[in-house]
This record gives structure tokens, C-alpha cells and sequence, in this order.
């Protein structure tokens, strides 16, 4: 079942004296995260953004009814998430917490390979790590290598045959 709410980064320190705050993006980028208009915490607690801006690799945002340093010395430390309702992916595109917890299969057996469990970035191309059995595979998400991800059937199709050796019980 897809989460509502993602995670999107954390709440690192104040900014100023007007109640601005500090958040280390976790999701694509500081640029990515300043387009939200509401953010949301743990509890489903909405957070209306009233300006975001980023400043190096930080989003600095000030929230609706946060007007010192003091109000906002208190968010210090929180998660903040955005709703899934308010992101718009182009086709292909997934949200990582989408891939963790997928099957991994032969896309031409459907001979199972595994689960996702955490995706790498590595900035050319993201590396889905499968685990079977307490033992670690890695997969480059790469055209060649992964022909298809279903979210609503739960599994991601790999084709071994272009890179061979990934699972090493193969022919």
C-alpha cells in the first residue's frame, strides 16, 4: 500500500530572527522541495509554507503562524513530509519509498531474485540492492537491466541476460 505522506527532509535549525526555518531535503533537491506550498508532519499535522527559498544546498521556509526564532526553535529536529497528492511524476518516474519492498524477477522466467530494500543514488544511475536469503545483489536501474517496475503488482523485471554474474547461482 503507497504511503500518503513522504518523507521529504528534516527541520536542521532556525534562520534569522523571523521564525524561518533550516531543512535538509531529503527527496530530489533544496529546489525541489521550496515548490511546496504545504508540508506535513508525523501526525498528518499540515504546515502552510508562506515563502521557500534555497540557500546552498538547504530550503529555508517560513511557515504560517512561526513569526520568531522561539516558535521556531521548537520544529528543531522534526521530519517534515509531503503529501503524495501533491506531486505530479512523470511517467517511469517512482518515488523511492515506492521500489523498497518490490519483488525482483526474471523478466523472461519469472524466476524471483528478491526484494528491493534500499535503492542507491549514485548519480549516474540509481542501484536497486535486492536481498534473498540475507544475502545483498545489486542491479543498475538502467534501460537494459530493468525493463519494467509495477508498482500495483509489487514487482520489478530484470533482465540478467545483458549483465551477467549479478546473482551468482546463475548459468
Amino acid at each position: 500500500m503507497k504511503k500518503q505522506f513522504l518523507e521529504a527532509g528534516k527541520i536542521v535549525g532556525t534562520h534569522g530572527l523571523k521564525g524561518e526555518v533550516r531543512i535538509d531535503p531529503w527527496c530530489d533537491s533544496a529546489a525541489f522541495l521550496s515548490r511546496f506550498k504545504r508540508l506535513f508532519c508525523v501526525d498528518g499535522t499540515e504546515l502552510k509554507v508562506l515563502s521557500a527559498r534555497v540557500h546552498k544546498n538547504i530550503t529555508i521556509v517560513l511557515f504560517d503562524g512561526i513569526g520568531s526564532v522561539e516558535q521556531a526553535e521548537d520544529l528543531k529536529g522534526k521530519i517534515v513530509y509531503i503529501s503524495r497528492d501533491d506531486v505530479h511524476l512523470p511517467k517511469g518516474v517512482h518515488f523511492i519509498q515506492d521500489i523498497i519492498g518490490l519483488k525482483a524477477v526474471d523478466a523472461d522466467s519469472g524466476r524471483e531474485y528478491g526484494e528491493v530494500t534500499d535503492v542507491i543514488q549514485t548519480g549516474a544511475n540509481d542501484v536497486y540492492q535486492i536481498t534473498k536469503d540475507g544475502k545483498d545483489h545489486f542491479v543498475p536501474k538502467i534501460p537494459d537491466v530493468v525493463s519494467e517496475i509495477d508498482i500495483e503488482a509489487g514487482i520489478v523485471k530484470i533482465n540478467t541476460g545483458i549483465v551477467k554474474g549479478i546473482f551468482e547461482d546463475e548459468d
